[in-house]
């Protein structure tokens, strides 16, 4: 039998999910200030017992394993991200700033998977379907099975998904959905959670695949509780300027497949293209060494992966002359606790004197690479820009650096050689311990053990 009482109230931070007794200016836990807002955390129903579910645990061996069904989309940067398709009753986040262009790439793997066969519901909880039209009629796309609906009540959605039967749902966004027995507004945390659970669970049970879309904050995370990203199976970020053309979605979590893809496309007017040949978007100068004809101090070229995607992309260098005590160091597209550590290693083993110096190092294109394969490349940028001295024509590089300067082998180097031979350079600079996985003769390989001996002999 179940027994009322009343309604139990609590004052939780919208930014880490903090809990207080009354409302604070600032909340205790994360320190931001204006942030807690009172929401109701019970609806007042106890159950007086418990109940057994459906389902019986199982012994480890008496489950059979099965095959993971995947429906490919047939838009390549996407299925490459995803893991290699979508699988059936999955549940994908995705992110990124205003006017990114996630609307208009979920509309795209709508259409399709529509023509594949499978019903689509796309529940835009923040524009009207006249409006999500407009968008629809501009990409060319005009389907049957594409069913548009605009709609926040979570109950209404649940009731729409019951009916129709979709193989897929869109709920575009997460934040705009409310639950009415919950009395707090939609976006806070308690709605923003207990919508997408609702959701998630039913679209699980009954087999469908779920799209969520999710708002950034200022910081550049996901809006709404960090459980929301444990609650889903993928976590995509759409990152780029928006203001530009070039659009990078990046899988941060993915049950079902790799967290290292990055997926390339190009925002036109008929909406997001991929890009064929990623290399060439990340190299503002030709293989030949020149920009404009000219070559340039402080630029090197590196072939780094991301992911099992090969990519050459453009790392800059510039010192110049510290104003202040302490030098500025800025570093935009490579980590930065690595290119301290390269700064370090080249004031101490090579004798530059950096402490003067402002650096800055950058990577064209807005991408970003992690890898240690680029230590030798920023260690070239900054010496180049140091001396102001450019770097040999056609030439690119790659290799990790260890504190002693010595210059440690990367993996798959076939790979990187074979993208630099595509793409017309005829030079690569290698760790010495890579040598002996080369086959190829058709590039010129430079083997090297220190970055001193690779000073000596590029300036």
């Amino acid at each position: 039998m179940a027994r009322l009482k009343r309604p139990k109230t609590s004052f939780i931070c919208q930014k880490c999910g903090g809990a207080s007794p009354k409302w604070l200016g600032r909340c205790p836990e994360c320190g931001e200030w204006g942030t807690i807002i009172e929401e109701v955390v019970s609806s007042g129903l106890l159950t007086s017992r418990f109940s057994l579910g459906e389902e019986k645990p199982l012994s480890l061996n008496q489950i059979e394993p099965r095959a993971i069904a995947r429906t490919l989309t047939d838009i390549k940067e996407f299925d490459r991200v995803s893991g290699g398709g979508i699988v059936q009753g999955t549940t994908i986040l995705i992110g990124g700033e205003p006017g990114i262009g996630k609307s208009t790439l979920l509309l795209q793997v709508c259409n399709k998977l529509v023509e594949k066969g499978l019903k689509v519901l796309y529940v835009s909880a923040e524009e009207s379907v006249y409006q999500t039209k407009l968008r629809a009629e501009r990409l060319n796309i005009n389907h049957p099975n594409l069913w548009l609906v605009s709609e926040t009540n979570t109950s209404i959605i649940a009731a729409y998904i019951e009916e129709y039967k979709p193989n897929l749902v869109v709920v575009d966004s997460i934040q705009m959905v409310y639950k009415p027995e919950i009395p707090s507004s939609p976006g806070t945390l308690t709605q923003v959670r207990e919508s997408a659970t609702d959701l998630v669970y039913l679209c699980k049970r009954k087999g469908v695949c779920l799209f969520l879309v999710g708002h950034i904050t200022k910081e550049g995370a996901l809006a709404g509780p960090k459980s929301l990203e444990h609650l889903v199976d993928t976590v995509l970020y759409f990152e780029g300027d928006r203001f530009q053309s070039f659009r990078i979605l990046r899988a941060v979590k993915n049950r079902f497949g790799s967290t290292n893809e990055i997926g390339i496309f190009e925002m036109k007017e008929e909406g997001l293209i991929e890009v064929a040949n990623p290399s060439e978007l990340f190299i503002s100068q030709s293989p030949d060494g020149h920009r404009d004809g000219q070559e340039i101090a402080g630029t090197v070229i590196v072939s780094t992966l991301i992911g099992s995607r090969p990519f050459l992309v453009e790392v800059q260098g510039l010192t110049s002359r510290a104003y202040y005590a302490v030098p500025a160091r800025r570093v935009s597209g490579v980590d930065f606790n690595r290119t301290v550590m390269v700064l370090a290693v080249l004031e101490r083993r090579l004798g530059l004197t950096l402490g003067s110096q402002d650096v800055y190092v950058n990577v064209v294109g807005g991408v970003k690479t992690d890898e240690p394969a680029a230590d030798v490349a920023i260690a070239l940028a900054v010496f180049s820009s140091y001396k102001n001295k450019p770097l040999p024509k056609g030439l690119v590089v790659t290799g990790e650096i260890g504190l002693s300067g010595e210059i440690r082998a990367v993996n798959q180097i076939e790979t990187r050689i074979q993208e630099a031979m595509r793409l017309g350079f005829n030079k690569i600079l290698i760790p010495d311990g890579n040598s002996k996985h080369i086959k190829t003769n058709k590039i010129e390989v430079m083997k090297y053990s220190y970055l001193s001996e690779v000073i000596k002999t590029l300036f």
